[in-house]
């Protein structure tokens, strides 16, 4: 009746083994770190950097725990804090000889201290949330008018090739402020413009007004439009914050959006607000400009006379001047993939570039237009521009598929794809607060957290070990394994520990155990009512099991609105809520009955349960005297007046 099949108990042991294995490195600490990562897109971080750490370190006398190439950084683990400050000190100045223009970012963090074997089964320990880590919190805010300017910009371009195509001839083009206006000489070709802007650009209002002997049309975003604009400059820039963030090799970074306009930025670990200034500075604004090529543009490259009106002077890669005009042809924002590849013919290292419909149109028309001339790709990091390559074009290119060749290796074909690949902002963004958190507060904080939450189990140990005996062992024993699984999920989902999650964890303990709590009354329900020890337990389990699992469904139904509605330490009180439902269902049914099994299940003559007081309804008064009922029941408190096997 109570004994489990063995693959019940397998699975218990599987996931015991399991459990263990991935909370495990969550004991094992961190340990202080420095972070060396690149500043500029161009610079790799590769085994070769690695040498030059290790080798820079081995002068000083500094002999780290570890070196490791870990993504697109290179972290040295050091035993104490001092040894971790001396050592950025020598990386500083080994790697960064000039500060104006530093090709890494040196940075302090934290990295766990598990060994070898826990990382190679991918066992890692949970991420800490800057309260309890420790780390620098940003507030940016996006310049939503310059979003709109720049989208004003594009829907310029758009209208000149349209009208270009249509055969509309106009007096001009001209943004002005986040409108566009259009000058027209007589009233059919202000009909038709109008219409084809109605037709092939619905987001933009027309309006028109008389100008000399001719009209002005000036087309405006839509209110919606405009909502819509910036939402997806937002949203762009979140995306291109986690790129740039996630190559940097920051553990985990918050990036969450705020109000309408604003980004949150976290960035646990991290101790240094300078250097952390540096990694959101790594931001990049991506551009392709047309090259002038005229005679005055070619003096003004080798120095020998100015930048002609209209254009701007940037250095490529190997520090040759370039001339561009500053008319904007295509930003970052169109351009959806860049890989890698080679020409089919000449076999040399090329860039496959795919860009989206509207940047599809607008290339064609470009470079059908400018067949034989250069056009230059130009990446913005920091208000600093660099042509990343300016290739010439040799023919229209159609079909959104554009390949860049000519005088680039393969390294450099990688290193382009890459940066092309990462994405702008679609709005300059600006930094209205920042703190830091030490990591003595977020110790502090881990340390009252783990108090609270231990402290609280003892107490309900004591409890249920008193009240109920060996079944409160028992029930003890399974409030363990609800902890241990709730830990191992969490750190094989890597999830963020805040104190909002530690809360959550104490609650999922008090949930769990009242599971315990209504199986071992029932069990005592049982047993007054006249059943067998083994029936006893069997009825207990089964008739608790529909209130267990309805007290569960509604709990969580809280957790999963908390989830759906819910945002920042909310979401993640959130997370751990549910998790903990679901293990302590786990632990209080399937395995506490599977330890109940272990010890009751192969004692065929069982006389008794230890499992506290059970308390049976006293005799009628026609039946037996007041005393006598009263001695009886004293008499033991295992023990009911009538002799049953009962405990």
């Amino acid at each position: 009746m109570n004994r489990y099949p063995v693959w019940k108990y397998a699975i218990i042991a599987i996931a015991l083994l399991v459990g263990a294995l991935y909370t495990l490195p969550n004991f094992f600490g961190e340990a202080p770190a420095v972070q060396v990562s690149s500043a500029k897109a161009v610079i790799k971080v590769d085994a070769a950097l690695q040498a030059r750490v290790q080798a820079a370190l081995q002068e000083a006398g500094i002999t780290p725990d570890s070196v490791s190439l870990d993504g697109n950084s290179i972290r040295a683990r050091f035993d104490t804090p001092d040894t971790q400050l001396k050592a950025k000190d020598v990386l500083q100045k080994a790697l960064v000889p000039d500060a104006a223009d530093a090709p890494y970012i040196i940075a302090l963090g934290l990295v766990s201290r598990s060994p070898a074997w826990l990382t190679a089964i991918h066992a890692q320990p949970m991420f800490l949330g800057l309260d309890l880590r420790g780390g620098v919190h940003f507030m940016l805010q996006v310049d939503m008018q310059a979003a709109l300017t720049k989208k004003a910009d594009a829907y310029a371009g758009d209208l000149r090739s349209l009208l270009r195509e249509k055969n509309i001839r106009h007096g001009g083009i001209n943004r002005d402020g986040q409108g566009v206006e259009l000058k027209l000489r007589d009233e059919a070709t202000l009909t038709a413009a109008r219409n084809l802007i109605t037709d092939q650009l619905p987001d933009l209002q027309t309006t028109t007004s008389p100008d000399g002997d001719g009209f002005k049309l000036r087309a405006s975003i839509k209110p919606e439009a405009l909502r819509k604009v910036q939402e997806q400059a937002l949203k762009q820039n979140i995306v291109t914050l986690h790129n740039r963030i996630n190559e940097l090799g920051v553990a985990e970074p918050v990036i969450q959006q705020q109000g309408l306009d604003r980004i949150v930025v976290q960035l646990p670990g991290v101790q240094d607000t300078a250097k952390a200034k540096d990694i959101l500075g790594r931001t990049a604004t991506l551009e392709v400009r047309m090259v002038d090529e005229s005679t005055e543009a070619r003096a003004a490259e080798l120095g020998s006379g100015p930048v002609p009106f209209g254009d701007e002077k940037y250095l490529d890669r190997n520090g040759m001047a370039v001339i561009v005009k500053k008319q904007v042809v295509l930003t970052g924002e169109n351009l959806t993939d860049a890989q890698p590849g080679f020409d089919g013919q000449t076999q040399e290292p090329t860039v496959n570039l795919v860009l989206d419909a509207k940047g599809s149109r607008i290339f064609k028309d470009i470079t059908r237009e400018n067949v034989g001339k250069r056009m230059a790709i130009v990446l913005f990091e920091k208000g600093k521009g660099e042509v990343v390559t300016a290739p010439v074009i040799r023919s229209e290119i159609g079909g959104g598929r554009v390949q860049i060749s000519g005088r680039m290796t393969t390294v450099e074909a990688n290193d382009t794809a890459l940066l092309l690949r990462a994405g702008s902002l679609a709005a300059p963004m600006e930094i209205i607060e920042e703190y830091t958190i030490g990591p003595s507060l977020g110790a502090d904080n881990i340390a009252r957290g783990i108090n609270s939450v231990v402290w609280g189990m003892v107490a309900i140990a004591a409890f249920m070990c008193v009240y109920y005996m060996l079944f409160g062992v028992f029930s003890t024993i399974a409030l363990s394994v609800n902890v241990l699984l709730l830990l191992a999920i969490l750190s094989m989902l890597q999830a963020t520990l805040t104190l909002p999650g530690i809360a959550a964890m104490a609650l999922a303990i008090g949930v769990a155990i009242d599971s315990n709590v209504l199986i071992n009354e029932r069990i005592r329900e049982e047993l007054r009512a006249g059943l067998s020890p083994q029936q006893a337990i069997h009825a207990g389990y089964d008739r608790a099991w529909a209130t267990i699992l309805d007290s569960n469904l509604t709990t969580l139904i809280v957790g999963l609105a908390l989830l759906a509605f819910g945002s920042g330490v909310v979401r993640g009180f959130a997370v751990v809520h549910c998790i903990g439902i679901a293990t302590s269902m786990f632990s209080a049914v399937f395995f506490s009955r599977g330890l109940v099994n272990l010890w009751y299940g192969g004692k065929k003559k069982l006389k008794s349960l230890s499992i506290g007081q059970v308390w049976k309804p006293e005799p009628e008064a026609d039946t037996a005297p007041t005393g006598a009922s009263l001695a009886s029941i004293a008499t033991s408190p295992l023990q009911s007046p009538a002799k049953t096997d009962q405990p």
